[in-house]
């Protein structure tokens, strides 16, 4: 039920990204094919993507995200905004720069805020067999 909540949300995303138009079709269509990317919640800004591992505004801020260059092609920063991946030529350039970034463990989005989800992942084994003891 969680897995099918998180995608119908996620989908929710997308189309509500998609709606806004402050990014173009052409950068919301390659990333929205790349399946790594069309998990996570899309979110907008300044004619930015931007991609979180959560559902819930604050969202993420450990993935890099993609805005059109000027004059051209697209440039990739973050996670954080003083952090810079660098020039991408084309759309297809840019996603698989911010895929090649993606944290570890990066599944689908958590239906939820960055807290809780920081809550859930401490208390969830990791996919390296460690993770939070239990009583």
């Amino acid at each position: 039920m969680d897995a099918l909540r998180s995608r119908d949300t996620v989908e929710a995303g997308w189309h509500a990204v998609r709606e806004d138009g402050r990014v173009e079709d052409e950068l919301l269509d390659a990333a929205y094919q790349e399946p790594r990317l069309r998990q996570l919640f899309p979110w907008t800004g300044m004619g930015e993507l931007h991609f979180s591992r959560c559902t819930e505004a604050r969202w993420t801020w450990d993935i890099p995200y993609i805005r059109p260059a000027r004059g051209g092609g697209y440039w990739v920063s973050g996670p954080l905004r003083h952090e810079s991946v660098g020039p991408a030529t084309t759309v297809e350039e840019a996603v698989a720069m911010v895929v090649e970034r993606l944290p570890p463990g990066c599944g689908p989005a958590f239906v939820g805020t960055p807290e809780e989800l920081a809550a859930h992942e401490a208390a969830a084994p990791t996919l390296h067999g460690g993770g939070a003891s239990k009583p």
